[in-house]
């Protein structure tokens, strides 16, 4: 008899439920735009209550769409985005909005936290982001400290997700690791963290640590009533979505590389040991007891959304007035045009930078006869290269290339894009038959939990399998390798030297 999993997968830009049968076969996927409310520049917020209310009705829409009942499903997961924060109060009540990955309100105070980080790298090996949850816990302890007093769990995405499934309030180990929560040599959560960043009185608010497979609940009646599974429905762990989409990709050991090019630039490999302090990396505690080397920033497609918008704004009309994406027109584009076309830099920092904090999106180039499609391939372009210069950091750790990169995210959803990766990146790049990765992953964390496959690397073997293969082309990868060089040349001139720009524009929004 056939078995069936439902992961909820909650982006920073997309939110997804999606359904899949025990061999991996991805039955139905339900999406919707996840809701950011900027109510001041760099605050990047969800309504809670609003978001229950559109997974509930994905959730039905999924199993409506696979024509299943809520009864035929075997096991729920949840997969979200990694840092950000989202509490409930002493009484596990929401009170205040969550927080996504993208939010940058207190990146002045990881630029000082980074700073004394060897003050305990020794023990978290992260460095400081601003979307951190403990580095948003000291901007509310100093800014909104009737919040910060409310506070009586917190929690990452995925696992407030499953809160709102089950009423139980736990947090899964690999996300809280990533999320700069954990001492990465005990596995557990450590009061040196808490103290340096000025926040020890969360250690009573830091949930029960569980793995990824482990059941925590089940659908409770009222999350029954919001989502049409079935009340008594086992709910596991879940993962990251970096995590996820890894495993489901078949990215078990440091052979390959998993990239995703959605929201956030992510690039990662498992590996035995860690990476050190002097590497920039980051380390995470891997679901399958390996170490996660990341390297990341958001850089990537988010990007691109917002570009379009700014430059296509008649072409998306028109696309809309005809029934049809304007990705549709702009994949027709993209095989028309190569690596000669676009005669300028972008910068792919709208919501932040890989290399200076204070950096913002730019072109760099521009001349009297510069069009708009060149502008637009430029934007495909440099965030390409945004995830080059992570995977040449990863490279150094590592020491060799990876024999292949496995690739997700919504970047995957153009092959011509695929293949510009390729050739800038000169290493092939494969993509797996689901195209909901994180929602795979998350089946396969269901799978093993109701005891199907004995572990992870068994249920990827069964339920993960390549489709395409894309090798670099000869020719377009040497006019990259000039292009990023200029682009690298451009980032390193300009390092340090944003301070004033960054200064400018806050006074003006003030």
């Amino acid at each position: 008899m056939t078995s069936y999993f439902l992961t909820i997968d909650n982006g920073g830009t997309n939110t997804k439920v999606a359904i899949f049968d025990d061999q991996g076969k991805q039955i139905a996927v339900s999406a919707f735009p996840t809701k950011n409310r900027e109510r001041q520049a760099g605050f990047h917020e969800a309504n809670l209550a609003d978001l229950w209310q559109a997974l509930g009705t994905a959730s039905r829409d999924a199993l409506q769409r696979a024509n299943l009942t809520g009864d035929q499903i075997s096991g729920v997961t949840t997969v979200g985005h990694g840092k950000g924060l989202y509490v409930l109060d002493r009484q596990h009540h929401i009170f205040m909005d969550g927080i996504l990955s993208a939010d940058s309100r207190a990146e002045k105070y990881a630029i000082n936290f980074e700073k004394r980080i060897h003050d305990i790298y020794a023990i978290s090996h992260q460095h400081v982001m601003a979307s951190q949850a403990p580095v948003l816990l000291r901007w509310l302890k100093d800014h909104e400290p009737e919040n910060y007093r409310q506070i009586g769990a917190v929690l990452s995405n995925k696992d407030f997700i499953r809160f709102l499934l089950t009423g139980e309030v736990c947090q899964e180990v690999g996300d809280a690791s990533g999320n700069h929560l954990l001492n990465l040599e005990t596995a557990d959560y450590d009061p040196q963290i808490l103290a340096f960043f000025g926040i020890p009185e969360m250690a009573n608010n830091l949930p029960q640590l569980i793995q990824a497979t482990d059941q925590c609940g089940v659908i409770s009646a009222e999350a029954a009533e919001v989502t049409g599974i079935q009340a008594g429905t086992p709910v596991f762990g879940g993962m990251f979505d970096i995590d996820a989409c890894a495993i489901a990709t078949g990215v078990l050991d440091n052979d390959k590389f998993s990239l995703i090019a959605g929201t956030w630039n992510m690039n990662i490999f498992p590996n035995d040991t860690m990476a050190s302090e002097a590497s920039g990396l980051m380390n995470s505690i891997f679901p399958t007891g390996k170490r996660l080397i990341e390297a990341s920033s958001p850089t990537s497609a988010g990007n691109l959304a917002i570009m379009i918008k700014l430059l296509m704004t008649a072409e998306l009309r028109d696309a809309q007035d005809q029934g049809k994406s304007i990705y549709d027109d702009l994949e027709v584009f993209l095989a028309n045009t190569d690596a000669t076309f676009a005669k300028l830099i972008y910068f792919p920092f709208l919501y932040g930078s890989n290399t200076d904090p204070e950096a913002t999106g730019s072109f760099i180039g521009l001349r009297s006869n510069t069009t708009k499609s060149e502008m637009l391939r430029a934007v495909y372009e440099g965030i390409a290269f945004a995830h080059r210069y992570h995977v040449q950091a990863l490279l150094k750790v590592l020491g060799h290339q990876p024999s292949v990169i496995r690739m997700s995210g919504g970047g995957t959803n153009s092959p011509n894009w695929v293949q510009m990766f390729a050739n800038i990146l000169n290493i092939p790049i494969e993509l797996v038959s689901s195209n909901e990765l994180g929602g795979l992953g998350g089946a396969m964390t269901s799978a093993v939990g109701i005891g199907l496959y004995p572990d992870l690397e068994t249920a990827a073997a069964h339920m993960s399998r390549v489709k395409a293969r894309y090798e670099p082309q000869a020719d377009q990868v040497k006019i990259y390798d000039q292009k990023y060089t200029a682009y690298l040349s451009l980032l390193t001139a300009l390092k340090g030297n944003w301070t004033a720009l960054k200064e400018f524009q806050e006074g003006a929004e003030q």
